[in-house]
């Protein structure tokens, strides 16, 4: 599954994405390890275990650019601290276009843009952002109060 569109790749590259990615303990104890093939609707595997594998194929594919939805989504806070991990190693170097939900994801970006009703309202850094008080600043402070992490 993590070679799906780098089938070239070799097993050790595979490996080390995955070590990258946080997900080579679970891909190794899978019933044929780096060899099983898993499909879409496979019960046996978490969200956050999907996610980390689709991180991991990302990692491989060494695309100079990436366009990622919100990867932290319906996952526990320790899965959502190894796809944070995973995110950030993913993202370095590389151009990333990230929709995201939770800000977390978002406030080491290099430039922030904040759309309300697909109109962009606001852009800058995390903190000139918050700085400005307007919609970003509220919307994190609304993460913050509602107790999510950020």
């Amino acid at each position: 599954n993590v070679r799906y569109g780098s089938d070239d790749a070799s097993r050790e590259d595979v490996e080390r994405v995955c070590r990258e990615a946080k997900v080579a303990s679970f891909v190794e104890k899978l019933p044929a390890g780096y060899d099983t093939v898993l499909t879409d609707n496979a019960v046996n595997i978490s969200k956050g275990q999907k996610q980390l594998i689709t991180i991991a194929r990302a990692m491989l594919s060494d695309a100079p650019m990436l366009i990622l939805d919100e990867a932290t989504s319906n996952v526990d806070t320790r899965t959502e601290q190894d796809i944070q991990a995973a995110m950030e190693r993913l993202m370095e170097g590389r151009t990333c276009f990230v929709i995201a939900h939770r800000l977390s994801t978002i406030r080491h970006a290099k430039n922030i843009l904040v759309m309300d009703h697909g109109d962009v309202v606001e852009q800058g850094t995390h903190e000139e952002l918050l700085a400005r008080g307007g919609t970003y600043a509220k919307l994190y402070a609304a993460q913050f109060d509602a107790g999510m992490q950020i």
